[in-house]
Parts: C-alpha cells; sequence; structure tokens
C-alpha cells in the first residue's frame, strides 16, 4: 500500500526543483550570477590592482631574487607537496617536510590541501568526462580559468575518496585554518619580510605577495589546460593528457603529463635524465637528507608496454592506409592442376603456397624475364627465397599485392587459413612470419634450443 501526501503545498513544494545556475542558459539579465565573484575577486581583480601598483613601485633586486625563490618553493608547496605527495601519495614524508610542504603550498594561494586533492582525484578519475572539475573537452579556457571562476554544479562532480586525507593531521589542522594561513603566507610574511630585510614594504606586497601569487597560479592552471592540449601522447591517446618540454617548464615538471595519467603512483613525471623536472630532483635530494622515503617507481618493464602499444597503435593505423593486397583469408582455394592449367593461359606461380598472377610484372622484372618466367607454373618457394635470388622485404610487398589465390592440398598457408592463425611452425622445423598485410612468402627457419 503506498500512502500519499494530501497536503497540496507540500507537493507543490517537493514537486518544485531548482534548477542550479551552472545549467541554465547565459543570458544578459543572470551572466552576472553565472560568476564566482569571490574567486574572480582572488584570481583576476586583485592581480590587476598588483599590475596597476607595480607601475609606481620599482622592483628591486633583493625583492625580485626573494620573489623568485619564494615562487620557486610555493611551486614546489604544490607540485611535490599537494600533487605528488597529497594527491597521489607517491612517496612518504617526515613530518617536518610535511608542515614545510603544507605552508609553501598555502602561499601558492590554491585552496587547502583537502580541497585540491579531491578536485585532482577526481580529475583522474574522470579525465575528459562531465565528471572532470576541469575538462578540457568543454574548451581550452575553460579548463585553465573558467571552471575557477564561473560557477559549478558541485554535485556533478566526480566523487574522490579523501579518507586518508581526514586522517593526516597537517591536513586537517591546514583545511581548518586556511583562510587565516593563506593571508599570512601570501600577503604577511613577503610584505614583512622585504620590509624588515632591506625597508621594501610595498615592493615585498606587490611582487612577493600579489603578482607572484597570480604567475603561480596561471602556471599551475597551465596543467589543467596546456598539458592536456599541446604535445606528444607517447603512452596512450584515448584521453587528452599530453608531454611537452614546454609545460614542463612552466610547472616544474608537470608537463609530462601523458606519463603521469598513465602512471600518477610514480613520484617522477619525466622518467628521462635530460627531461625537465625540478621536483623530482628534489624528492630525491629529500629522501638522501632522510625527510622523504618509499619513493614509488613503476617498473620499467610495465612502462615500456605503454610505450611499445601506443607506437604499435601508431603502426597499425598506418599500416590501414596502405594497400598490401587481397588478405589471405579472401583469396579462393585452387586445386594444383587448375594452378597448372590457368598458367598455360597467364602468368601464374606459386609461392609458399599462394598464387601469384605476374602477368604484368613480367617485363618489368629487375633480374630479367627468363629466370622469372622459369617458374610460371611451378612451385617457385626455393627460387625465389634463395635458390635463385634471395629477394628483398620490397620485393616481398610487391609480391603481395599479386596474390590471386592458394594451393588446395596441405600447402601451409592453407592450414594458416584453415586454423586462423597468426602463425604457425611446421614439422620441418620452418616458421611462417607474417609479414605487413598477412604477407607469408618468406620463410625463416626456426632456431630451435636444446633444452637441458
Amino acid at each position: 500500500m503506498v500512502e500519499t501526501d494530501n497536503n497540496p503545498r507540500r507537493q507543490g513544494s517537493a514537486t518544485r526543483t531548482k534548477t542550479h545556475i551552472s545549467e541554465q542558459p547565459i543570458t544578459w539579465s543572470n551572466w552576472y550570477k553565472h560568476i564566482n565573484w569571490l574567486n574572480c575577486t582572488f584570481i583576476l581583480f586583485v592581480p590587476l590592482v598588483g599590475c596597476i601598483c607595480a607601475y609606481w613601485t620599482p622592483l628591486r633586486l633583493k625583492t625580485a631574487i626573494f620573489a623568485i625563490i619564494y615562487y620557486f618553493n610555493a611551486g614546489l608547496g604544490i607540485t611535490a607537496g599537494y600533487h605528488r605527495y597529497w594527491a597521489h601519495r607517491c612517496y612518504k614524508a617526515t613530518l617536518p617536510l610535511s608542515i614545510y610542504l603544507a605552508a609553501v603550498g598555502v602561499s601558492a594561494g590554491q585552496g587547502s590541501i583537502r580541497w585540491w586533492s579531491k578536485g585532482h582525484r577526481s580529475h583522474h578519475r574522470y579525465t575528459d568526462t562531465d565528471k572532470d572539475p576541469y575538462s578540457v573537452r568543454k574548451g581550452f579556457w575553460y579548463s585553465h580559468i573558467g571552471w575557477m571562476v564561473i560557477h559549478q554544479n558541485h554535485k556533478r562532480i566526480g566523487r574522490a575518496d579523501v579518507s586518508d586525507l581526514d586522517e593526516d593531521p597537517v591536513v586537517v589542522w591546514q583545511h581548518k585554518h586556511y583562510i587565516k594561513s593563506a593571508i599570512f603566507m601570501i600577503l604577511v610574511f613577503p610584505t614583512v619580510f622585504c620590509g624588515l630585510a632591506w625597508g621594501d614594504w610595498r615592493g615585498g606586497f606587490i611582487y612577493g605577495g600579489v603578482l607572484r601569487v597570480f604567475f603561480i597560479q596561471q602556471a599551475t592552471f597551465c596543467v589543467n589546460s596546456l598539458a592536456h592540449f599541446i604535445g606528444e601522447q607517447p603512452f596512450d591517446d584515448r584521453n587528452s593528457p599530453r608531454d611537452h618540454v614546454i609545460t614542463a617548464l612552466v610547472t616544474l615538471g608537470e608537463g609530462y603529463h601523458n606519463f603521469h595519467h598513465e602512471f600518477p603512483s610514480d613520484y617522477r613525471n619525466a622518467i628521462e635524465w635530460w627531461q625537465y623536472d625540478p621536483t623530482k630532483w628534489m624528492i630525491w635530494l629529500w629522501k638522501q637528507l632522510g625527510l622523504a622515503y618509499d619513493l614509488k617507481q613503476f617498473r620499467a618493464n610495465e612502462i615500456e608496454k605503454g610505450r611499445v602499444q601506443q607506437m604499435q597503435k601508431k603502426v597499425d593505423k598506418m599500416r590501414s592506409k596502405i594497400d598490401w593486397g587481397i588478405p589471405l583469408d579472401r583469396l579462393p582455394v585452387m586445386e594444383w592442376d587448375d594452378f597448372v592449367e590457368q598458367s598455360k593461359k597467364k602468368a601464374l606461380i606459386a609461392i609458399g603456397g599462394v598464387v601469384h598472377d605476374v602477368t604484368g610484372f613480367i617485363k618489368d622484372h629487375p633480374g630479367g624475364r627468363a629466370f622469372i618466367a622459369s617458374g610460371v607454373g611451378k612451385d617457385a618457394t626455393a627460387i625465389f627465397n634463395g635458390g635463385v635470388y634471395r629477394h628483398s622485404n620490397a620485393a616481398h610487398n610487391l609480391l603481395a599485392s599479386m596474390r590471386v589465390g592458394i594451393i588446395r592440398g596441405g600447402c601451409e598457408v592453407e592450414i594458416w587459413k584453415g586454423a586462423n592463425s597468426k602463425g604457425m611452425v611446421e614439422g620441418k622445423g620452418v616458421e611462417i612470419v607474417q609479414q605487413a598485410g598477412g604477407q607469408v612468402t618468406r620463410r625463416v627457419p626456426v632456431v630451435k634450443i636444446d633444452e637441458a
């Protein structure tokens, strides 16, 4: 029995559903509701004011050096801290290192560790889908900064487990006191430091605080946009992440993003010694100093699997655009007597059990007309594979374009066709090697290894 509510007022309130602003079209009357004004203030308006004030604030050398050093430390707070340590757990850190990373991470002005990591884990779990909080499929500028300055429906963002972070006292404390910590580390500290050290209070505020945060925010946003937009995909191309040295230079090594999305728990983004990844180098240095340990790396064999598979995919794509002749499984099966009889009307030769029509090629044969004519109506396998001349790979490929049938009667190609195999070994110890396009005319002796 189903109970019904006879209260019309309650029914009306229950049936009314309020559509989130992000799901409403932008119009002249509601555009301002789509804007996240709080984020706009800190990401756009405050930096704009900083740029204007910089016109009347000379940049001192000491302040510039301080801003660069502070920028690099704040960057490590995001790349080595927020990203590789907390979001992906690529390594373990001692308490002093955790406190340092949490502090300089706050100075980057990108939210708390918990908030940042939750969004990033959703991004990895739902890459390029509607549940991805900064999906590049919604446009370059949306993935770069739009997701921050335009309201999102947080109920539609993919769920991510951050229970491990809720058990980390450093993360819990920073999340609870984020606003106070951010104001101090972003603005107060650089202002006071530059002011007390060499009297540049305003320069410390503008260059060490406001503009430094603006540049590091834009650099980090490049991981969400540029790293999904330009570069190579050496490990997988099903999703958008890409590897590019420019993105790596901008983001302290986070630009090898295709590798990172394939192997997210690896503490490295760049695996080659010559690739720019200062974050990896710092984590390694912290290990030598006893501050970091249990650095995670995927096995080289697994990494090479992904690289080879992607290379094979590219080769297959190129291969599909080339004419390799009629596929073996579509060739008709011919009796030997029929092959001999038809050879009296046109130049047919049998090589490796495959019948080829060389009528139009006899006159163009580089070895002369006589040699190829001597194999017409015969099994020319031995002749073709070294009895007269050991033909090149190009000759095998050209021959494949002339095949017209398969000999019945126990030839190896017929056996291959019946078994639907990609290669098999004859009783005489001869392997049928599949060339690109299913070319089986080349026969290579099998090297047998004596068993102990």
